[in-house]
């Protein structure tokens, strides 16, 4: 969806921007990471989700006429610096961690090598764009984790905080495991399938239940999920659905994609009764599919401890506005500055060691243990180091060096996780259908160990330094607080 959304930054973008273009000498080039520094939810990673918005942002990063005439409005943009901004173009490099891909705190989701002037601007968009959509990936990641193989259908759009998060928040829950979603202009948008039922409002607008179950089976007999709450599940709602199952059958309208759905009440004892009556109306292969106020942890209960015959989810408030962790915490810090040819590395410090950033231009090495190919640790690494899978591997902890493992040569593989999105200005990156992204995160979330997927209390997932990289950062640390 193109959309210009230059302006979409804070105003100090643009101040600093200026004060840089009034100090030419100080328009370095500079590496910027964004990452973020603690999984959502509780979860033991997150999903990397809003990349291709990121790219066609910086493609159409451009001020118009409108823009121009905006900021010179606001009376604290000189005349030079307005004029420098109606020619105004991305140059610089980005590079980024796949869609879909299982990442971790500390490493760079994103990373922006451009002069600073360029790299101050995108910082607000990028993160915006990240933070959301990762968001929404992940807590969609855990919905279907719950759900063990049943599908998940997102239709939280009228609960959205808004068309944007709504329909960018469907596509970021069907990458992260959600089978559609009912948002239909993200169906148009991103090519990804959409589905829907009815509301109680079908049911209430006909003299009786049976007549409403009717007319819409007669037209979707091929789609016929029926909403059966509207005014006694068990007495009314279930058993004219199965006379409608019954007189569908008996006309010789083949059966498929058709049950019923549970929106209120014990939906636990609910489905186990539907079941029971549906089983032996011989609609064995009858849906039964719930929504009302569904999340990770309901379903987890409902599935695995309460005994729910449900099959299908559909979820809503919870996942599009990720109601127990409303933010995802991303962050965009100055790595680098370019000096005489060299990237002089830069690091901010704080009281919160979380918050102690990791210094110069980097690179990420996710290291896998060989049998059964299972996430060990990500390693984040000088951009020049190399590392070869015929050596003996140490990983250390950064924040207890003395704690290492040592990868025997033969017993691990190596993957570089980020990858080019612009190169000197020019856009790299080939777009893949959401289809595509979504079979990859699925695969991603593979590599994981059960104990890292659990929805309480997880193994968290190493995020280690090179040596080389640990090394600057600790004398980085000694000279700053000389």
């Amino acid at each position: 969806m193109k959309e210009n959304l230059t302006l979409l930054t804070d105003l100090y973008e643009l101040t600093m921007m200026q004060a840089y273009f009034n100090n030419k000498h100080k328009n370095e080039t500079v590496v910027f990471d964004a990452f973020y520094r603690t999984n959502p939810f509780g979860s033991g990673y997150a999903v990397c989700c809003g990349v291709e918005q990121v790219v066609e942002y910086i493609k159409n990063l451009h001020f118009d006429k409108s823009d121009i005439d905006y900021l010179s409005s606001l009376g604290i943009f000189s005349a030079d610096f307005i004029d420098y901004l109606k020619d105004f173009r991305f140059s610089g490099d980005i590079y980024a961690i796949p869609e879909g891909s299982v990442i971790f705190p500390r490493e760079p989701m994103i990373k922006v090598i451009a002069p600073i002037m360029e790299a101050q601007l995108v910082e607000t968009a990028i993160l915006n764009i990240m933070n959301h959509q990762s968001l929404i990936a992940t807590k969609a990641s855990r919905v279907c984790y719950a759900a063990q193989g049943d599908g998940v259908m997102e239709f939280g759009l009228r609960r959205a905080q808004g068309p944007d998060a709504g329909t960018y928040g469907a596509r970021a829950a069907v990458i992260g495991g959600c089978i559609a979603t009912s948002n239909v202009l993200a169906g148009k948008l991103f090519d990804i399938p959409v589905k829907g039922t009815h509301a109680h409002s079908w049911i209430m607008s006909f003299g009786d239940e049976y007549t409403a179950f009717k007319k819409y089976a007669e037209l979707y007999p091929n789609a016929c999920i029926l909403l059966v709450d509207t005014y006694d599940t068990l007495k009314s709602g279930v058993p004219n659905a199965i006379k409608v199952f019954t007189e569908m059958r008996e006309s010789g309208i083949e059966l498929k994609n058709y049950g019923i759905r549970l929106d209120s009440g014990d939906l636990a004892y609910l489905s186990k009764e539907a079941r029971k009556m549906l089983d032996n109306a011989g609609f064995e292969d009858a849906v039964i599919s719930a929504s009302n106020d569904l999340d990770e942890h309901l379903i987890e209960s409902l599935k695995q401890h309460q005994g729910a015959k449900i099959t299908s989810w559909g979820v809503g408030t919870n996942l599009i506005t990720a109601k127990d962790c409303p933010s995802f915490g991303g962050v965009y810090k100055l790595a680098a500055i370019m000096k005489d040819g060299k990237f002089e590395p830069k690091i901010k410090l704080s009281e919160n060691t979380e918050k102690v950033t990791n210094p110069c231009n980097k690179k990420i090495i996710r290291v896998y243990e060989k049998e059964p190919n299972k996430i060990k640790a990500d390693l984040i690494c000088l951009e020049e180091e190399s590392y070869s899978e015929n050596d003996d591997l140490v990983l250390f902890d950064s924040k207890e060096s003395w704690k290492k493992t040592v990868m025997k040569a033969g017993t691990y593989k190596l993957r570089e996780l980020m990858i080019p999105l612009f190169i000197k200005g020019e856009c790299v990156y080939e777009p893949k259908p959401v289809m595509e992204i979504r079979d990859y995160c699925l695969s991603e979330l593979d590599t994981l160990w059960s104990e890292t997927r659990r929805l309480v209390n997880p193994h968290d997932v190493y995020v280690d330094l090179s040596k080389k990289l640990y090394d600057i950062k600790m004398n980085l640390l000694k000279e700053m607080g000389k």
